[in-house]
């Protein structure tokens, strides 16, 4: 009887509680709403911080929409219920009215929400006019760039540049793309904030509260030096260096290196001086101030299609070997990672050529050093695709040929390409080789800066004017006609654009290479383009993905590949993507099962028909990881290599509520200390006159019975 009575009070407890709990839950939903959007966080260099922070345990404001500049003034001119969180419009979101905020708003704001679409906004690019002003060539004595204009932003490689990217925030911004998010928000502002603005502090007010605390502060230094005296003791960590992959594959299969296949280090390797390659360079990251917004399209997308489109043109217009060519030279396909940040993936390249570890020992390959590279083409930006520049900081015979090759080979497709010798280069990762060595074979195509939404959220597929058009019935490698190819695409389309100069670049290179002409007839294919570009901008479930992924892997996301370099354990895709895609377009197609498709370089995928095939591949990883984070004792204000960390957060979360007034919560806490001074009366009346209140009542020790004697 008492062991189920026991048990029904077991049960009865465990089931106030539960009811507790749900109850809180429900009385915590009624007080906040949750928020969804894009944070902007911390980053850290050798010197500076850069990014937004809340305070520790989340910053609160009052909501206030601006809609037009004047609206600052009365966040800025003493207001009457502070802090506040400005909800900003796109178009008002610029340097000049962040900055007021940053440095007059001190007081009054705590958090800043970017809301909505670029209806009205003309430009938009928070990187600076003059992007890796300190890691590319720089001035003599000097540590100013050589290569661009910083005091003239009209001549500037980004003129439109804010350079809000790189300012350091005492308070979290928030972006708000969603339109139902966005209009919850001027909801609850229009019902509870927009009326009677000096009577704010009288009344409960909408308010949002932001956690986005940045663990990292001050520098890379400091954070790098934190994190490695806590780790003697316990597992926290400050911040993490940037750091990626670089994807590198050759056209050609290399020979095995013998002394590799014994095990020795590359440092004992030989290197084959007779080897030589022309290397072909573009970048795969981009970069914005939002936490997973980075699409990049027009800053680095449309050369790296451009690099893609021009590596499979060229395996199909070469002889499938090496030994055919009329001059025997291999062409190396680098992607580098990390270039938004100071280099990041080039100079780790540069890096390791110099030491003698590029490709690494465990490819068993020869090392590949400066002279075994004969030509350095890197691809830019390409803004404009209809004239672009060959930049070249010396004036060299090579850079001349190539040039008038080009031309010759871009007659059919009208563009023009121009020769520009000088130091006026643009900031691409040849800037990385140049500054090693100022005599490097290196030339640069770029366009002229047009992209009014460079290293923003706002450089997406719009910005591009990309219209996908899922030829999915059609063969997207195979090279074909100007004729069959304007049957499917307009001429003025991206992808007919970014077709004509690669197909350019492929003739010149193969003019170059084999005096024969291409052994197939056909141009670049504006298909594989167009697949690249949806996959990349718009979903990476798409069929270009499903064709280089293994047989009956899970599809990709509906949603592009995030393209921002991030830290060590972070989603890769774009680098996984580019692994995959550069073995897919440079390998050969070789006749076996899938049980004997192993080890690599053999790799099965599903292939175009999804019943999969075997692939002799070339591609592989390189480290794309400052060699700051690799040098003893280096000195981090050095600037000789990018020294760019990301802070560690906890939390990244937004929530919306009704604040209490000012007067409110001073009648709430002063009827708590009240109601606290009367409990302590009570209960020292009651302790005081106890003998008299529980008069008779049996003392608990006179309960207790008298102790057996022993």
């Amino acid at each position: 009887m008492y062991l189920g009575l026991i048990s029904l009070l077991i049960l009865l407890a465990i089931s106030l509680n539960i009811a507790i709990a749900v109850e809180s839950r429900r009385v915590h939903d009624k007080i906040y709403t949750s928020i969804s959007g894009a944070s902007c966080f911390r980053r850290l260099n050798g010197t500076h911080q850069t990014g937004c922070s809340s305070s520790q345990y989340g910053s609160t404001g009052a909501l206030h929409l601006i809609q037009v500049v004047e609206d600052f003034e009365f966040l800025l001119r003493n207001p009457p219920a502070p802090p506040y969180a400005p909800m900003i419009p796109p178009h008002l979101f610029t340097r000049e009215n962040i900055m007021r905020l940053k440095e007059q708003g001190t007081s009054s704001i705590s958090a800043v929400l970017l809301i909505g679409g670029k209806e009205k906004v003309t430009q938009f690019s928070h990187e600076l006019t003059c992007p890796n002003r300190y890691s590319g060539l720089l001035l003599s004595e000097s540590n100013e760039t050589a290569t661009c204009d910083t005091r003239n932003p009209e001549n500037a490689w980004n003129p439109w540049g804010s350079g809000l990217l790189h300012e350091d925030f005492p308070f979290p911004i928030l972006y708000i793309s969603d339109e139902d998010e966005v209009n919850k928000l001027k909801s609850c502002f229009e019902k509870f904030n927009n009326y009677d603005y000096e009577g704010h502090n009288t009344r409960s007010l909408c308010s949002v509260e932001l956690q986005q605390f940045m663990v990292g502060a001050v520098s890379s230094e400091v954070c790098i030096r934190r994190t490695n005296f806590l780790n003697n003791l316990g597992s926290t960590k400050y911040c993490d260096p940037l750091e990626g992959s670089n994807v590198y594959a050759t056209l050609y299969p290399r020979n095995i290196q013998p002394n590799a296949v014994n095990g020795q280090a590359n440092e004992t390797n030989i290197t084959d001086e007779k080897e030589k390659f022309i290397l072909i360079t573009c970048r795969m990251d981009t970069a914005s101030m939002f936490d997973n917004i980075a699409l990049g399209a027009m800053d680095s997308l449309t050369g790296y299609v451009t690099l893609m489109s021009i590596a499979s043109t060229l395996k199909q217009y070469l002889p499938s070997n090496s030994s055919n060519l009329t001059k025997k030279t291999n062409i190396l396909f680098v992607i580098f990672n990390g270039e938004s940040y100071d280099y990041i993936g080039s100079q780790r390249f540069v890096f390791d050529m110099e030491n003698f570890d590029f490709p690494s020992a465990s490819t068993q390959r020869a090392p590949i050093t400066f002279e075994n590279i004969e030509l350095m083409i890197d691809i830019g930006v390409l803004d404009e695709i209809s004239t672009i520049n060959v930049h070249t900081l010396n004036k060299t015979d090579k850079a001349e040929e190539f040039v008038r090759v080009l031309n010759s080979q871009s007659q059919n497709f009208n563009i023009n390409y121009q020769l520009n010798v000088g130091n006026n280069i643009p900031p691409t990762s040849a800037q990385s080789f140049l500054r090693k060595i100022k005599t490097f074979p290196a030339i640069i195509l770029n366009s002229k800066p047009q992209n009014k939404y460079y290293h923003s959220i706002y450089d997406n597929a719009a910005n591009l004017n990309f219209t996908y058009y899922n030829h999915t019935e059609q063969n997207y490698t195979k090279l074909i006609s100007t004729e069959e190819a304007l049957q499917l695409f307009p001429a003025e389309s991206v992808q007919m654009k970014i077709r004509n100069a690669s197909t350019s670049v492929a003739l010149a290179l193969t003019q170059i290479l084999f005096n024969q002409g291409p052994k197939v007839k056909g141009y670049a294919s504006p298909l594989l383009i167009d697949e690249l570009l949806h996959c990349f901008l718009e979903a990476a479930d798409c069929r270009l993905f499903k064709d280089i992924s293994p047989v009956n892997s899970l599809p990709g996301p509906p949603f592009p590949p995030m393209r921002y370099i991030s830290v060590l354990m972070s989603p890769q895709d774009a680098s996984g993507w580019t692994y995959r895609l550069m073995g897919f377009l440079l390998s050969d197609e070789v006749d076996t099962p899938e049980e004997k498709c192993a080890p690599l370089p053999l790799q099965w995928i599903a292939g175009p028909k999804g019943v999969g095939e075997c692939r002799h591949t070339t591609n592989n990883y390189t480290y794309a990881l400052s060699p700051a984070f690799l040098i003893d004792n280096y000195d981090w204000k050095s600037g000789e290599y990018s020294t760019w960390t990301e802070s560690t957060w906890t939390k990244l979360s937004a929530r919306m509520f009704l604040r209490p007034s000012r007067v409110h919560e001073i009648v709430t806490l002063s009827i708590g200390i009240v109601v606290l001074i009367i409990s302590f009366c009570l209960m020292y009346i009651i302790s005081s006159r106890s003998e008299v209140l529980f008069e008779g009542a049996t003392s608990s020790s006179d309960a207790l019975s008298a102790p057996t004697a022993c």
